[in-house]
């Protein structure tokens, strides 16, 4: 039998616990670092879900967050198409949400109000959340693709580096960019989620603080 834990009993253990989910290049790491720093909260950044020891997941149970340990190298993920891709980029939110919520309990424990950057599914946190505490940060495709590698993570570097090693840097390249744009039939309508919404239209405009003040009025931690 499947352990399940009702969607109350989830949402009170998560009273304090404030989520901002979207699109890449939205600007959600950066919100979630200044949003802990500025208000005192818990952070909890990109794939807090690595929390969980990888010895321990289950290639039946987590096939997606074990994709890693049976690939045969770097070149075969690089390539695979954008369908392909985003079939197990929905693989890994499902598998992670279960370890993400389990550690944002955790965390939530200690008292303090806890941010985080996740990848939990809008339906799901319509049932474990309120609209107060969830924000939804979306990107123009076009800023996505042009802004992905040029950013200082130690994350993007490494791909960049694997990108330059394969046979055919540019092919794989554009391949790995047509991720960042591609939009599957079954993907979340994140235009209406139903949650407080931000779209960055504007790269070259520093909003941050513009930003941070909007989210924090929102999650009620400012008047």
């Amino acid at each position: 039998m499947k352990i399940q834990i009702s969607d109350n009993i989830l949402k009170h253990y998560l009273r304090s616990v404030y989520f901002i989910n979207g699109q890449s290049c939205a600007g959600k790491s950066t919100m979630v670092k200044l949003l802990a720093s500025r208000y005192d909260m818990i952070f909890c950044g990109e794939n807090y879900h690595d929390a969980f020891p990888s010895n321990e997941l289950s290639r039946w149970k987590q096939p997606g967050l074990c994709y890693f340990d049976t690939m045969s190298g770097w070149k075969e993920w690089l390539n695979n198409s954008p369908e392909v891709h985003w079939r197990w980029t929905q693989a890994v939110n499902d598998e992670a949400t279960e370890i993400e919520i389990a550690e944002l309990i955790k965390h939530a424990a200690c008292g303090k109000k806890v941010i985080v950057d996740t990848n939990i599914p809008p339906y799901i946190l319509k049932e474990i959340s309120d609209y107060n505490r969830v924000a939804i940060m979306l990107c123009d495709p076009e800023i996505t693709a042009k802004r992905f590698f040029n950013r200082d993570d130690p994350d993007k570097k490494f791909m960049m580096d694997q990108i330059k090693l394969c046979k055919d840097p540019e092919t794989t390249l554009a391949n790995f960019n047509a991720w960042l744009t591609y939009q599957d039939p079954n993907e979340c309508d994140w235009e209406h989620t139903g949650f407080f919404t931000y779209r960055r239209t504007n790269s070259g405009v520093d909003t941050r603080e513009e930003v941070l003040e909007m989210l924090a009025k929102h999650f009620g931690l400012i008047e």
